[in-house]
């Protein structure tokens, strides 16, 4: 412990004198030019923009609020180069004698002119030293057909190598061999523990409210922990702050509406966006007459719904200083409530009423200061707060009169869970560019988290002339507070024309009451230029997570408990390289080949007969384990132009061992596939038409059956001289049978007008085209064999539940 602390010691004060030493030296007849890179419409920053000096060809990128730097030889006229995918480039010619501060604005290219941005310089993929990332635009993304027309961020993802969905129409994401746990996903930097509606069917994510989507599956700069398989970055837009703007949807299942707009013209800005399903609305009177239809005198409703907001506004208070204040809320709830009367002339004789309930949802909310120190450092300040909460219950009361219409008798039932975790979070994060050959950042981080492993109540009682009777129970495991924190420092480091590299470290360190944890975990990527536009890229880093989530590997069902390290159950480990080829073809396709090596330590599942629903003692329930996960990628992808998507292949193994689980034997993962293979396309054919389609396949889920079924002697067997035998099954391995294979084709032809005030669009597709019967679960049943002597025998057989045949969606959109 003393070793790591000395090294972490002098890695950040050499650090230091890095940043400052240089800074001296390289100021003498060199000159900073800074700023930041926008979309002139609408005012939003622009990230990973390119900046270049034409003649140096020296160049800088722009982070994630577009600031740039770019530190030149002082010259009487330099030509700078601005480039973005989907923008016109800019060519900008100044005087370089002092540092300089430059703003500059990009105009969007039109997609039919693809001929007018060839030239355009952006980094390209085999230029980047980090490996395993994958941007995908927003516009790509509402481009993909989805289940009932609602685009979702998830299920894109779902679409890339080395992601894997957890089932027929969930948005779950299983990433090399990970859990859903072991996903980081940041919205506007602030962490969303369950990132799911209905059940998993849709996602948390308005894809109206977007920006920009990113997915970190390998190769982690220093700046990102606390997850062991993925960060996915989702970026809120910041607003239109030169005008007012609207879009908005009606479909089958739900309607969204985005409204942004300008609060002080040039300098201050605001977005929100709204969503909710209606499906429970317009099925209520149905639902009413249905019941009311028995003639039993019951009565009763039912639904479900969900529903999101996005907000944000931001304000430029100087050159150097802006403001950033985002929030998101969501929920879902299912509700259930009946009633039944009796009556005998006119009398009511008894009352019965049922109610159910079950819901759950996140808040975030996040408060962000960016300020300009130098045009060589840039700072990020943020205060967060993420909450989920699941709570459900279930209740009976029962009445009963005499005839005279006097309560006799009233009995009640009452059930209620509830469980959530709280965070509130602080970090600080720092972009220090010294010259065009390195690239650094550093940052601290602390979060206090507060869980709520589980409340259950009951009640019980009865009312009688002559009795009351009343049970009260409570299991209520009290709060855990933790406090989780991170420092990091990375460079992105230039070495020469052909080698760059980034590497770094993060510490981080987690205290729950009575222990602690410290974690310091070296990261590491280099690329290596070869001539024809060729890189090889290296990957390797190591990650720490400190919490946990209790999941039964089934559904995603919002049931799922997060939990901390403690003193029995250690934080979960992992160590991952990586080795690809990256290129880009013909200006406009990224091509990547990777293949991985991942091992996990400290993985947690259930005991084998132990579920979520066993309300105490969670520690004694679960395992921990060891994890592996190996494969190889394929990955090619345009961005751009009237025709754009991707071709993904993933070949891979995943592997899960626990000492108690399985007779100790190693096991294939519940989402262990062997082949992953997905295609995505969208063509603009003109203004007015477009079209899209999605075919994906992939091995089957790995489930657990037993292998054979066998009679045993009852431990009564003498009835009456009568010998009984009751049924055992053999199960040799967990997950020792596959699914039937998954494949789907989704396709969808957008239909474009644009009006005197507005601009509409008739979007029409289906999902599972060819309807195939992919499986929801199998079950074991039995049928009746008619053998050839005209006898008839059972058999045990297995069956599928398809739960999606084909389906049509119909959606119209409009902007303003």
């Amino acid at each position: 412990m003393q070793l790591t602390q000395r090294l972490l010691f002098h890695f950040f004060i050499g650090l230091l004198l890095f940043a400052v030493v240089p800074a001296t030296a390289w100021s003498q007849a060199k000159f900073t030019i800074s700023g930041t890179i926008s979309d002139r419409a609408s005012g939003e920053a622009l990230i990973g923009a390119t900046v270049q000096e034409l003649t140096s060809k020296k160049g800088a990128t722009t982070n994630t609020f577009g600031f740039y730097s770019l530190t030149l030889p002082a010259q009487d006229s330099v030509i700078i180069s601005v480039s973005y995918v989907g923008y016109k480039p800019l060519l900008y010619k100044t005087r370089l004698r002092e540092n300089t501060s430059l703003n500059l604005s990009l105009d969007e290219a039109s997609v039919l002119g693809e001929v007018e941005i060839v030239a355009e310089r952006y980094e390209r993929i085999e230029e980047r030293a980090q490996m395993s990332r994958i941007d995908i635009p927003i516009e790509q993304i509402k481009n993909i057909p989805a289940l009932l027309g609602e685009k979702d961020v998830l299920r894109a993802l779902q679409l890339l190598p080395g992601v894997s969905g957890g089932g027929e129409g969930q948005s779950g994401l299983y990433v090399r061999g990970g859990g859903p746990d072991q996903n980081l996903i940041l919205l506007d930097g602030v962490p969303v523990y369950n990132a799911s509606h209905l059940f998993g069917f849709f996602s948390v994510f308005n894809a109206d409210a977007i920006k920009d989507v990113s997915l970190v599956k390998g190769g982690f700069p220093a700046r990102y922990g606390g997850r062991l398989s993925s960060v996915i970055e989702i970026n809120m837009k910041e607003g239109n702050e030169n005008e007012f703007h609207g879009e908005g949807s009606i479909g089958i299942v739900a309607s969204k509406m985005t409204l942004e707009g300008p609060l002080k013209k040039g300098r201050s800005s605001f977005i929100v966006s709204g969503r909710r399903t209606y499906i429970d609305l317009l099925a209520r009177p149905l639902i009413k007459a249905g019941f009311r239809s028995a003639g039993d005198g019951s009565d009763g409703v039912a639904g479900y719904f969900f529903d999101d907001v996005n907000a944000k506004v931001n304000y430029r208070l100087s050159d150097k200083d802006r403001l950033y204040l985002s929030y998101y809320g969501g929920s879902d709830e299912f509700y259930l409530r009946l009633s039944e009367e009796d009556k005998s002339n006119s009398v009511v004789r008894y009352k019965d009423k049922f109610n159910s309930e079950l819901g759950w949802g996140n808040r975030t909310a996040a408060l962000r200061w960016n300020h300009i120190f130098t045009p060589k450092l840039f700072a990020n300040t943020t205060v967060t707060y993420s909450r989920y909460r699941f709570n459900t219950g279930f209740g009976a009361e029962s009445q009963s009169f005499d005839v005279q219409g006097k309560l006799e008798e009233s009995s009640l039932f009452d059930l209620k869970y509830f469980s959530g975790i709280n965070d509130w979070a602080a970090k600080v994060d720092f972009d220090f560019i010294p010259n065009p050959t390195h690239y650094v950042r550093f940052g601290a981080s602390a979060i206090l988290h507060t869980f709520q492993p589980g409340k259950f109540t009951s009640l019980i009682s009865t009312v009688a002339p002559n009795d009351t009777f009343n049970l009260k129970t409570d299991f209520i495991e009290p709060d855990i507070k933790a406090t989780e924190f991170a420092l990091y420092a990375e460079d992105d480091w230039k070495i020469t024309d052909r080698l760059r590299v980034n590497t770094g470290l993060h510490f981080s360190g987690f205290a729950p009451s009575g222990k602690a944890y410290f974690s310091l975990q070296p990261r590491f990527n280099a690329r290596y230029l070869f001539d024809r536009g060729y890189s090889v890229k290296a990957g390797f880093s190591t990650m720490q997570q400190y919490i946990h989530l209790l999941t039964n590997e089934s559904i995603g069902l919002p049931t799922d408990l997060w939990l901390p390290s403690t003193n029995k159950i250690k934080p979960q480990r992992s160590w991952q390289a990586a080795l690809g080829l990256a290129k880009t073809l013909r200006q406009s396709y990224e091509l990547s080949v990777e293949v991985f090596y991942k091992e996990m330590d400290n993985v947690i599942a259930f005991n084998e007969g132990a579920s979520a629903f066993q309300f105490q003692g969670w520690e004694n329930r679960v395992s921990q384990g060891k994890g592996t996960a190996y494969g190889a990628e394929f990955f090619i992808q345009k961005k751009k132009g009237k025709f754009s998507g991707w071709v993904g292949y993933t070949l891979s193994w995943a592997w899960r061992q626990f000492d108690n689980i399985n007779y100790g034997e190693r096991y294939p993962y519940k989402f262990d596939r062997r082949h992953d293979f997905e295609i995505t396309g969208a063509y603009k054919l003109n203004k007015r038409v477009s079209f899209a389609a999605t075919w994906v396949y992939a091995t089957g889920n790995a489930v657990t059956f037993p292998s054979s079924i066998y009679l045993t002697p009852s431990p009564n067997n003498d009835f009456f001289g009568q010998e009984f035998f009751s049924q055992t099954e053999h199960t040799p391995q967990r997950n020792n049978f596959r699914m039937p294979s998954y494949h789907r084709l989704d396709f969808g032809v957008d239909f474009t007008k644009k009006k005197k005030r507005y601009e509409r669009t008739w979007s029409l597709g289906a999902y599972n085209g060819y309807s195939r019967a992919n499986p929801f679960f199998l079950f074991r049943d039995t049928e009746t064999v008619i053998n050839p002597d005209g006898s008839t025998t059972s058999r045990a057989v297995l069956k599928k539940a398809a739960l999606f045949p084909i389906i049509p969606y119909i959606n119209w959109s409009f902007k303003f």
